[in-house]
Formats: structure tokens, C-alpha cells, sequence
């Protein structure tokens, strides 16, 4: 066999420790005989949704950073000012005047808000300073604009371009005053994003006094603009993050009906694209923070939205997130139950497609036939572990009331569901589990305690066939089918014992997928048609993440831990596939002695 060195004509290096991990080593493959592992340095750009705006608005501003940002005035909330900590958007006190088509700078404890649009259609010159708490009155702009951009810090902030029909003119404030600057733009415009500081800004994009959408660029040095290199994509509505040496610039659009996800970066030479596009195309958009953590909210998307999604471009060394084969079920399956772990997990029941009473064991490696449950079920919920498993409701002709405990061996009678019911999920352990939705009495909620079940709260929307995970006490459910509409969701409802509170919204409404995991760590994985997507919860918000191997719908995963992704349905049949999941392992660049052996 040749080796590697023949091929390629040089060596992996063999090292002791890792090397210093910056930009100069990406893209370098290594061997660390210290952890045994073979490693490579990479950078990795994605966009990944948060928390929405509890207002959907365009024509909005933005200021602060990725983790501390502040969202205030735009069109049909004019007044309305918003935090956002990282996870989520909260309310606080209003602008003074209301406006859209403003600017703004600083941060969520010194923010600045300056020109806009006023209603019936007015330019405003009108600037107002937030101290975390409130808006008061400052003095207003030279030129009162509208469709401008701004940057800078409040005590010292840059407003240029804007007006109804493109200016160039530039404006320094000093925390009390506006000045104009001598130094105009050299391309007058309108609709135009900006980044940096009042010393070393940037302008980029926007729409000329001929109508033409941009994609010069400019950077100012405290007294004039240059001309800086062209965006690789033209357009207007965008908004932008950063500083004059590393900027970004996502959304916006070329006309009134174009939307845009494209994503650049510029490295205070030029502009590229990045790998990574934004979710949802939209335009008329604000943005916030760095190059490397940037944040872009609202816009428009064909309608006004809330949605906030977070850029993050890093240098890490990393494991990605993988699925792994694992040994195939001894019988194809789908529509059945599981419960139990990645290492010790368990099946039950379902469609082969005849409905059947058959059970299996996984040890990590392969599965084995345990002991058959009592009658042939389908569309039953299950909980617990391999030797504490539990198979709940199920059987569409007629539903049925009836669990079943496993004990390792054989399967007995446990106490009756209040409602018959198939299409339901259960999570939790044998003892303290919580079966919620199906059909039948699809918000309704029961908790089990080993011999009899209770009633708890009910979903805040009935639904079959979601996703679950976590505990009696601390529960997770997500996706299925509204009933009794029949459409998908991407709602996610958290459950603490007692009642149900939405949690964060899935990306992509999914049903009859696999699930598993804690209400801070689960996952959801395939379902709808045969799909291979994978999101993982985090507590707050859904990211996706590494895709399945076989795509596949009506599967089954464990109950706890890390992922088990079984069986399931897709054309032309039943599945025996098994999938292990992985999470990935960034590790936060350091640096380290480079060693050689």
C-alpha cells in the first residue's frame, strides 16, 4: 500500500503538544502523540437562531454586541426598545420620539439613537441617548435624515449618507453636539450600512441618487472617505457589524422584492463571501458586534419578522459532531417505541409493517431479542431505561389506556392511562415519567409514579407525534402535528411539573422524528419526510447541527444521554439502520509549545 508520504510528498507532522493556534496554522493536519488523536486546525463560520424580538418590526437600529445588544424604533414600533442578553429580546422603556429608517451606536448602558423617519414621512434630525434604563432628548443632527448609517461609541459617534434622496454628508458627535465634518462621502447614498469607530469607519452598500444599488465601499479616518473595495454583492437594506479592519455585512436586497442571505467579510482590504449564509433572507434588518460574533435581527422577509440569528466566525481546534453507524436492529421497524441509552437501549413494538410484540436490546454493538410484550402495539409512547423500561398507550384499533413495565426480562401491567390515546410521547423514568399529546386528548398531560397516573398540565398546543425529552419535573416537547389541523410545527414547550411555557422555537418544523436528551441538552433528529436534519436544544434556543447517515421518519431514539438514532420508515420500507450520536468538542484557542518527536 502506498503511504501517505509517497502520494503527497511530505509527512503529518508527529507532534508532543499542539502548536500555537492561530491563523497561521489553519488548515494544517497534525498527529498529538500525547492525546493519540490526529487533530487539524479550521475555521468555522455559521449563522444559528436565538431568541426573537418580542416585536417583529422593520426599518429598525441596532447597537452593542453579540451577547449585549439593543434593538430600537422601525416601522409599526416606532417607540419600542428591546434588550437582548445573549438568549433573549426584553422589553424597556420607549423612545421619546418614534421613528424608522434611524441609526444608532454605542451600547445596551450608553446607547444613541439619531435621524430617522418620523410619521406621516418626515426626515428627523432628532438624537436621544439610552443609560440602560431610558431615553433622554439630546441635540439634534445638522442635516435631518433619514435611511443613513451610523457607528461609533456615544460619546463619540459617526452618522453619514441617508436623506429621501442620498447624501454623503458626515456628522461627528461629541456626547453633546453634532459637527459636520468637511469630509463628505464620495458617493452620496441612501439605504447603506456602516461599521467601526468615529475615527476609522466604513460605509458599504446602498442606493445612489440614480437608483442604482451599491457595492462601493468607503472607510473614514476622522476627517475624509477613500474609496475602499467593492462587495462581491450589490444591495441595499443590508445591515453591517463590526470594525473599519474587520467588517461584516448580511441581508438586505436589490430592489423591493429581493431578499438576501449572503454574508461577507472584509479584512480592511477587501471584501469575500463567508461559507455561511443567514437562515432566512431578509432585508431591512439591524445588526450588532464583531466580525467574529456579529447579531442581525427583525427586517423584512416578504413580512415584517422577529427573528435574531448570531454569526460567529472562529479559529478552533475542534471534534465535529457526528452520527456513526451502529449495528442494525435484528427486526426492520417503525411507528414502535425506546427507551434506555446509547449503550443500553431499547425497542419495542411498532410496524414491521404487520404490528408486532417483538423487543430488542442494544449493547452498544449490536441488538438482541429480549422479552416480548404482551400484545402487539404501535404508536405507543416509552420511557425509562433498559432494565426499568416503560410502554405506554398506543394501538389505533382501537387506542389504548394500557402501560407496561419491562424489568429487564418480561413486561407486566402497569396502571391505565385516563385517556386511550396513540401518537403519544413519554420521557422520564419508570417511576416518574410524563406522557403527554396523541390522539384523542392531544394537549392532555399524565404522570405516572410507578403505579397509577395523575393528570398534570396541558400543552399550551395539542399536537401528535412531537418530539420529548427530559424528566417528570423538567420536561421538553417539540415539533408533531397541530391537531386538529394536521399541519407541522417547530413549537417547543417546556414543562417543570406542573405547566407548560414555550421554549425556543425549532428551525424547521418537524413530526414523527427521533428524540432524546435532557430539557437542556436534547435532540431531534430526521422525521417529517425521511428528513436527516439534526438540531440540538441548549436550553434556550435549537442550533442544527451534524446531519443523519439514513434519513428516515417515524424512528425511535433512546430516552437519556447521548443520541440513538433507530428503525423508522423510509421508501420503500421499513429500516433496521441504527445511528450513534456524537456531540462535537470545540476547544478554546490557546496557545501551546510546538514539539517535534
Amino acid at each position: 500500500m502506498a503511504e501517505y508520504e509517497s502520494i503527497h510528498g511530505t509527512r503529518v507532522k508527529y507532534l508532543t503538544s499542539d502548536p500555537t493556534l492561530d491563523s497561521s496554522t489553519e488548515g494544517q493536519v497534525w498527529y498529538n502523540s500525547t492525546s493519540g488523536t490526529n487533530k487539524t486546525l479550521v475555521q468555522i463560520k455559521a449563522w444559528s437562531s436565538s431568541g426573537s424580538l418580542n416585536t417583529a418590526r422593520k426599518e429598525l437600529a441596532g447597537a452593542g454586541t453579540q451577547d449585549a445588544a439593543l434593538a430600537f424604533g422601525g416601522a409599526t414600533a416606532l417607540t419600542v426598545t428591546e434588550e437582548y442578553n445573549g438568549f433573549n429580546w426584553s422589553e424597556q422603556n420607549d423612545l421619546n420620539t418614534g421613528r424608522r429608517f434611524l441609526a444608532g451606536a454605542g451600547t445596551t448602558s450608553a446607547g444613541l439613537a439619531f435621524g430617522g423617519r418620523l410619521s406621516p414621512g418626515a426626515g428627523a434630525g432628532e438624537t436621544e441617548e439610552y443609560n440602560g434604563t431610558s431615553w433622554t432628548e439630546q441635540n439634534n443632527l445638522n442635516t435631518a435624515r433619514q435611511m443613513l448609517a451610523g457607528c461609533g461609541i456615544q460619546t463619540a459617534a459617526l452618522a453619514f449618507g441617508g436623506t429621501t434622496t442620498a447624501s454623503g454628508a458626515t456628522e461627528e458627535y461629541d456626547g453633546t453636539s453634532w459637527t459636520t465634518s468637511p469630509g463628505s462621502m464620495n458617493t452620496a447614498r441612501r439605504y447603506l450600512a456602516g461599521a467601526g469607530i468615529q475615527t476609522a469607519a466604513l460605509a458599504f452598500g446602498g442606493r445612489s441618487p440614480t437608483e442604482a444599488q451599491m457595492n462601493n465601499s468607503e472607510e473614514y479616518d476622522g476627517s475624509s472617505w477613500t474609496a475602499g473595495n467593492t462587495l462581491n454583492t450589490a444591495r441595499r437594506y443590508l445591515a453591517g457589524a463590526g470594525i473599519q479592519t474587520a467588517g461584516l455585512a448580511f441581508g438586505g436586497g436589490s430592489d423591493t422584492t429581493s431578499f438576501q442571505t449572503a454574508t461577507e467579510e472584509y479584512d480592511g482590504v477587501s471584501w469575500s463571501n463567508s461559507t455561511a449564509s443567514l437562515a432566512t433572507a431578509v432585508r431591512q434588518l439591524a445588526g450588532s458586534g464583531t466580525l467574529s460574533a456579529g447579531l442581525a435581527f427583525g427586517g423584512n422577509t416578504g413580512s415584517d419578522t422577529a427573528a435574531t440569528e448570531e454569526y460567529n466566525s472562529n479559529i478552533n481546534a475542534f471534534t465535529p459532531a457526528v452520527w456513526a453507524a451502529g449495528g442494525n436492529l435484528g427486526t426492520a421497524r417503525y411507528g414502535f417505541a425506546g427507551a434506555g441509552t446509547q449503550t443500553a437501549g431499547l425497542a419495542f413494538g411498532g410496524e414491521t409493517p404487520s404490528t408486532t410484540n417483538a423487543t430488542e436490546e442494544y449493547n452498544g454493538s449490536s441488538w438482541t431479542a429480549g422479552g416480548n410484550l404482551s400484545y402487539a402495539v404501535q404508536k405507543q409512547g416509552g420511557s425509562g431505561t433498559q432494565t426499568a423500561g416503560l410502554c405506554i398507550g398506543g394501538t389505533p384499533n382501537p387506542p389504548s389506556v394500557n402501560t407496561l413495565e419491562y424489568n429487564g426480562s418480561s413486561w407486566t401491567s402497569g396502571g391505565n392511562l385516563g385517556t386511550a390515546r396513540y401518537d403519544i410521547v413519554g420521557t422520564g423514568i419508570q417511576t416518574a415519567t410524563v406522557a403527554f399529546a396523541g390522539l384523542q386528548d392531544p394537549d392532555a398531560t399524565e404522570e405516572y409514579n410507578g403505579s397509577s397516573w395523575t393528570a398534570g398540565g396541558n400543552l399550551a398546543t395539542g399536537r401528535r407525534d412531537p418530539g420529548s425529552a427530559g424528566t417528570l419535573t423538567a420536561a421538553l416537547g417539540y415539533g408533531g402535528f397541530l391537531w386538529p389541523a394536521g399541519t407541522v410545527t417547530n413549537a417547543t414547550e417546556e414543562y417543570d411539573g406542573s405547566s407548560w411555557t414555550a421554549g425556543g422555537n425549532l428551525n424547521s418544523p418537524v413530526a414523527n422524528q427521533g428524540s432524546q436528551g435532557t430539557q437542556t441538552t436534547a435532540l431531534s433528529y430526521g422525521g417529517n419526510s425521511s428528513t436527516t436534519q439534526t438540531e440540538q436544544y441548549n436550553g434556550t434556543a435549537w442550533t442544527i447541527t451534524s446531519a443523519l447517515g439514513t434519513g428516515r421518519y417515524i424512528l425511535e431514539g433512546g430516552t437519556l444521554g447521548v443520541g440513538l438514532a433507530i428503525g423508522g420508515y423510509a421508501p420503500p420500507g421499513s429500516q433496521t439502520a441504527t445511528e450513534e450520536f456524537t456531540d462535537g468538542s470545540p476547544a478554546v484557542v490557546t496557545a501551546s509549545t510546538l514539539t517535534t518527536s
